[in-house]
């Protein structure tokens, strides 16, 4: 599940969770994690859904 809000707190940035459990924290403005950590098919999902306007 990925989560963002608009005019949520800087930077911009995603909640990803499987399973009720976070799994990452994604800044999106600089493209690292902020809490957790994220394999290389998680990170192309978030580039993918940012690129088309989705988070």
């Amino acid at each position: 599940m990925f989560l963002s809000w608009k005019g949520d707190h800087s930077p911009r940035h995603v909640h990803v969770y499987r399973d009720g459990v976070l799994i990452v924290k994604w800044d999106l403005e600089n493209g690292l994690p902020m809490k957790g950590s994220a394999s290389a098919r998680l990170r192309s999902l978030i580039r993918s859904l940012d690129e088309e306007g989705l988070l």
